[in-house]
C-alpha cells in the first residue's frame, strides 16, 4: 500500500494524499508528506526527540492541528523530523514522539506557512483511512 502520493497540477499550494490501513499509520504517513515537502526528510537523522500532544473536536480537524502542529514545531523549536511514532490516537485526541534534528539551509526545502481546508477530505475506506491535505506554501 502506498503511503501519500502528491497531486499534480496546483499552483500556489502543494497537495497530497496519505493513506493507512490505522489511524496512526494514516497520520504518521501525513507527517511524513509534509516533512518530505519541507525538507530532505532523507537525509534528516531522527537524533532528537519530542513529544506533541493534539486535540480537536473530530479526527478531521485533529489532522489538520497534528500536521498544523508540527509547522509551529519547526518555527518554535527550529526541528526537522524525520519519524513520527503515534502512540495514542483516537477521534479527538493524539500523544506522538518525533524525532528529528535542528533545521538546516542544506536541508531544507519549501517552507510551508499552514494547511488549508482547500478541497481537504478525511475518510474511512475499505483498506483503510485516506485523506487529502492542501499546504499554503
Amino acid at each position: 500500500m502506498e503511503r501519500y502520493k502528491f497531486i499534480e497540477g496546483v499552483t500556489s499550494d502543494v497537495m497530497f494524499e496519505a493513506y493507512g490501513r490505522t489511524l496512526k499509520d494514516v497520520f504518521a504517513n501525513a507527517a511524513e508528506a509534509l516533512f518530505s515537502v519541507m525538507c530532505r526528510i532523507e537525509a534528516v537523522e531522527p537524533s532528537e526527540e519530542k513529544r506533541i500532544e493534539v486535540d480537536a473536536d473530530s479526527v478531521d480537524d485533529l489532522m489538520v492541528n497534528w500536521l498544523q502542529s508540527l509547522i509551529a514545531a519547526v518555527d518554535i523549536d527550529g526541528m526537522f523530523f524525520s519519524k513520527f511514532r503515534i502512540t495514542e490516537i483516537g477521534d479527538t485526541h493524539l500523544v506522538a514522539f518525533v524525532s528529528g534534528e535542528p533545521v538546516s539551509m542544506e536541508k531544507g526545502k519549501t517552507v510551508v506557512k499552514a494547511v488549508t481546508y482547500h478541497q481537504y477530505n478525511f475518510e474511512k475506506t475499505t483498506e483503510g483511512y485516506k485523506v487529502r491535505v492542501s499546504l499554503d506554501i
